[in-house]
């Protein structure tokens, strides 16, 4: 059980060591880290791996060849340096490519909606087509549609409103039928 005690003592001690390293250094470290990567997440990752290796190389902390936040830092931008060139050295990742290739739609059903638009148009009143141009295809407000039909302004409105009704029964019948008169 005595060999336990020195043990113990190490890791307090190395503990402690970490601990006062990132209290004095910790604010520089990741500062300059974020500075050389320009993103806080791999910079906090950084200084976590710059303070890994001091705890395993402690003596190089110590060795009178400068000071302690040199090291640091020298540490630091190495780890920089190394993520950079690992990155470099492989080919930039790709991510999967879908199983089902996206496909154009055909234009026919593009024609085919505007045949069915205009066939509609042309059923609809002159009066109501004239109202529903000016409106949505030239997209005049209701005022300005009133003045180039010389119309009230709530003419329009009506016209509009039974217009877009009107449409929206013929789009309703099946083609080919006819609306009875009930």
């Amino acid at each position: 059980m005595a060999g336990l005690r020195p043990v113990r003592r190490r890791e307090v001690a190395d503990e402690a060591l970490v601990r006062t390293l990132y209290e004095e250094h910790g604010r520089a470290m990741l500062a300059y880290a974020t500075q050389l990567t320009r993103d806080r997440a791999a910079a906090e990752d950084i200084v976590q791996e710059a303070l890994v290796r001091a705890w395993r190389h402690p003596d190089s902390l110590v060795n009178g060849k400068g000071s302690v936040r040199g090291w640091l830092l020298t540490v630091v931008r190495n780890l920089v340096t190394d993520t950079v060139r690992a990155r470099n050295a492989r080919p930039p990742e790709v991510p999967e490519s879908p199983t089902d290739v996206a496909v154009e739609r055909d234009h026919a059903d593009q024609v085919v909606n505007s045949m069915v638009v205009v066939d509609a148009l042309n059923r609809l009143s002159q009066e109501h087509r004239e109202v529903l141009e000016q409106v949505y295809l030239l997209g005049s407000t209701v005022a300005e549609a009133a003045k180039a039909l010389g119309i009230p302004p709530g003419t329009v409105k009506s016209r509009s409103y039974y217009a877009l009704r009107a449409l929206r029964d013929i789009a309703e019948r099946p083609a080919g039928v006819e609306r009875s008169a009930s």
